[in-house]
């Protein structure tokens, strides 16, 4: 079953769905070329807006994290994803190492470690857990929330080859985003490793990665004739920021500015009521941290010391000092009367279903990725992959196809972005 779902439909969304399935056989045939061109990561998740006026990613994840939060229904669809995955990654693979988080009492990501686990032992691998925890030396048994257990066991290195006991990989999958670094571990391998050490938090950056997605998105848009703004979010990038010596304010407060005067001519363009706003956020780095939203330069730069505390640092304990201003896209979707949004889960160049991230606490124009948060398995009450022409462009079935769109586009992205930055 759907759950109880709302969405304030505004401005121009209805016709931006209904170009997007009035072009669906382009739509298709286009990202049949591209992936040609442009192989998809191995896996991603893209978090989405709809503001009902404008629906576009926020961000786009390239070591997904909630594969325990899909719809169990969906199993079947993302083990044939993974197959093909596999296939591509090595005809004969037989023997895959995964190597996650760090976590050990996080137990929801854990599942999410088990229930990856699961779909990729149904491609035909033996799939064994390796850590990268510091000084463990025995195999670790960690209970899972739902019953069962995870065992993770240490990593030995043989010259260019990555080992357990009694276990040689053919390939290694990292769950891993490196946002603390590149391990000397991993570095030099022969084995296959994915995704890409440079697809980790401590190479990668938002700003590269949507550069690369307002180019594709101004093709998409022109192929179905709508306006890029419809799925895009305007941004900005300062690369020396201090928020603890508040140097490099000038800068921020800059694209701040540049960001919502770019916003308000597209407000007034549709007729939208509302005050523009931007996220401003670490350009590396993930889990929801140094992030914060602001209406105006003075906000940013008038932070007290304990705002500038947690904007100043991000996941295991790194400093920030790029940050990206992006336009802020309202969620104006809500479940049961809390505010939501639509998290898209891929494999290779396949959409597996997704779920929303919902929270009762924050508002529409505010990070839901916050402490409090939990997510609703059950949002795709059909393959997103089929949409019906015959149905109306906001009947479940097409929004969810407009959001498979996009996801894609967003996947696309991460492609040339790490085909640009590739070392």
């Amino acid at each position: 079953m759907i759950p109880h779902l709302t969405t304030a439909l505004t401005g121009p969304l209805l016709d931006l769905e209904r170009h997007v399935l009035n072009a669906q056989t382009e739509i298709e045939h286009w990202f049949r070329h591209q992936w040609k061109l442009h192989p998809a990561p191995f896996y991603s998740s893209v978090d989405l807006r709809n503001g009902g006026f404008k629906v576009a990613p926020i961000d786009t994840n390239l070591f997904p994290g909630g594969f325990n939060n899909l719809n169990p229904s969906f199993l079947p669809l993302a083990v044939q994803a993974a197959q093909i995955a596999v296939e591509k990654l090595c005809n004969s693979a037989q023997r895959l190492l995964l190597i996650p988080e760090n976590h050990t009492r996080n137990g929801h990501y854990l599942q999410n470690v088990a229930a990856l686990a699961n779909i990729l032992t149904k491609t035909g691998l033996t799939v064994r857990i390796g850590s990268l925890i510091p000084n463990l030396t025995e195999p670790l048994e960690l209970a899972l929330p739902n019953g069962g257990a995870l065992r993770l066991e240490p990593i030995q290195r043989v010259g260019n080859r990555l080992c357990l006991t009694d276990f040689d990989p053919c390939a290694i999958l990292l769950n891993n985003d490196l946002s603390a670094g590149v391990p000397d571990l991993l570095c030099g391998l022969e084995q296959t490793l994915l995704p890409p050490l440079h697809a980790g938090w401590a190479t990668r950056r938002k700003s590269q990665h949507f550069r690369a997605y307002a180019h594709l998105a101004k093709e998409l848009a022109t192929l179905i004739d709508v306006d890029p703004w419809l799925i895009d979010p305007y941004f900005s990038y300062c690369g020396a920021v201090d928020f603890h010596s508040q140097s490099g304010m000038d800068c921020l407060a800059t694209s701040i500015e540049t960001v919502l005067a770019e916003t308000r001519v597209k407000y007034a363009q549709y007729g939208i009521q509302r005050d523009p706003y931007v996220v401003v956020k670490a350009d590396a780095g993930t889990y929801g941290m140094g992030i914060m939203t602001v209406k105006s330069p003075e906000e940013a730069i008038e932070l007290n010391r304990r705002q500038r505390n947690k904007m100043a640092v991000i996941k295991e304990g790194l400093a920030v000092d790029q940050v990206l201003v992006q336009e802020g896209v309202p969620t104006y979707e809500g479940i049961n009367g809390a505010t939501a949004e639509p998290v898209i889960y891929m494999l290779d160049h396949f959409v597996i279903g997704g779920f929303y991230r919902v929270h009762t606490q924050r508002g529409e124009d505010q990070n839901l990725n916050a402490p409090g948060m939990h997510f609703v398995p059950l949002a795709f009450e059909e393959a997103c992959s089929l949409p019906d022409g015959s149905a109306q462009p906001d009947a479940t079935v097409n929004r969810f196809y407009t959001y498979s769109v996009l996801a894609r586009l967003a996947t696309l992205a991460a492609s040339l972005e790490l085909e640009a930055h590739k070392p």
